[in-house]
């Protein structure tokens, strides 16, 4: 069945550089944060951080719905009719007319919000566990190489030609991620001895860098992934980047709890379409009730196997430290979804490797110093930052 073109909600450029800027800073906070409580605190549970965090995604939603309340005139009611008529008509069979009153399909949305949550957490837990073997540097630097698998995933999921300007950036950024890794990476031992570093960069044994790359990789590699399918599957058609490339697809199979009716009347009583960013705040915050309801089972499992005893915190700083990285990974996550409805996962991923200039920022302002200033951490940084620049030059001049 052919869509009607959906009405787009007026979202501005000052908006997305601010949600981008934030995204990027809270990356690094959650990174360096992650590292801290991990070793310089001692406290090595990584799967109980992921479980936190990642259960923490479910204030996005209630506090994006407070937002509205306070600043828009919609109604609790009309915003949530809204949203549940844009959930329904997505997921409906794609050759069945929409309907004015659709039933939310509820077992159906729940199938797809536990598929969303088993992808999107893969990478999460492996992050987790890799960011306690290898430097944050080469963490940061590894995993934003998904970039470089999203574009190659996007030309073959949506028969995309390659475009020659998107190959060279992505290349260029991709190189760029090398550099840094391979020849301006602080990461390994220094001379310099203070207890601050000494512990940071203290690991378990001799193959735990090696161990956290191929984590982290593979973490990469998953990544990219869930960012096209969400494109393709997840994404309403009101999204702005969607609607500009016409790549909207809703999800195919049939469901009996979805009604048709021969005609379409836009109910007036609904916000539609929903505001922008409320319907990917809703599956970010559906993703972590469903992670605090299901991933807990694996934590006694965890402490019986001797795999992660389970302890709660008993320092102060610990618990500030857990309660800083939740809240940077609530700011990060519920970013990455809203970019990645404005911009796609191309320019959203290439993005994200700036993460790594601000990761090299914040050694030299609170690591290393001026030591951690090299030149391959300087060359591969402005290898990024360029090749972020032609995919968002790109990106503007189409729009």
């Amino acid at each position: 069945m052919t869509h009607s073109s959906p009405s787009v909600p007026h979202v501005g450029r000052t908006f997305a550089i601010v949600v981008f800027v934030s995204m990027l800073i809270a990356f690094v906070v959650e990174s360096e944060m992650t590292q801290y409580v991990q070793t310089t605190l001692g406290y090595r549970k990584p799967f109980f951080l992921f479980y936190v965090v990642h259960s923490s995604f479910a204030i996005i939603f209630p506090l994006h719905l407070l937002y509205l309340k306070a600043t828009t005139s919609y109604s609790t009611r009309s915003l949530m009719r809204g949203l549940a008529i844009a959930i329904s008509d997505h997921m409906r069979p794609s050759t069945s007319p929409p309907s004015s009153n659709p039933r939310f399909p509820y077992i159906r949305f729940a199938c797809f919000i536990l598929i969303l949550t088993t992808i999107c957490n893969t990478p999460g837990l492996l992050w987790f566990a890799s960011i306690t073997l290898a430097s944050v540097s080469d963490v940061t630097a590894i995993w934003n190489t998904n970039a470089f698998f999203a574009y190659l995933i996007t030309v073959k999921v949506f028969h995309l030609q390659w475009e020659s300007r998107k190959l060279l950036a992505v290349t260029l950024a991709t190189l760029g991620v090398l550099i840094v890794v391979y020849a301006g990476s602080t990461s390994a031992p220094t001379s310099d001895t203070s207890p601050e570093t000494s512990k940071v960069l203290t690991v378990p044994g001799p193959t735990a860098p090696l161990v956290g790359d191929v984590l982290t990789l593979a973490a990469s590699l998953i990544y990219a992934m869930y960012q096209v399918m969400y494109k393709k599957y997840a994404a309403l058609p009101s999204d702005p980047e969607l609607v500009s490339e016409g790549l909207y697809e809703p999800l195919a199979e049939a469901d009996d709890e979805i009604e048709s009716d021969d005609s379409r009347t836009k109910d007036i009583s609904a916000a539609q379409p929903p505001p922008f960013g409320f319907h990917p705040n809703f599956l970010t915050s559906a993703i972590g009730v469903c992670t605090c309801l299901v991933l807990w089972i694996f934590i006694p499992i965890l402490h019986y196997l001797e795999l992660e005893t389970f302890a709660m915190p008993n320092r102060q700083a610990t618990v500030l430290g857990i309660a800083a990285i939740a809240f940077s990974g609530v700011i990060f996550n519920s970013g990455f979804m809203i970019l990645l409805a404005m911009w796609g996962p191309i320019i959203t991923s290439v993005g994200g490797l700036l993460t790594i200039v601000l990761v090299c920022i914040a050694d030299i302002l609170w690591g290393a110093g001026v030591k951690a200033i090299t030149t391959g951490s300087v060359l591969g940084s402005t290898t990024i930052v360029i090749a972020f620049g032609m995919l968002a030059y790109d990106m503007f001049r189409a729009r």
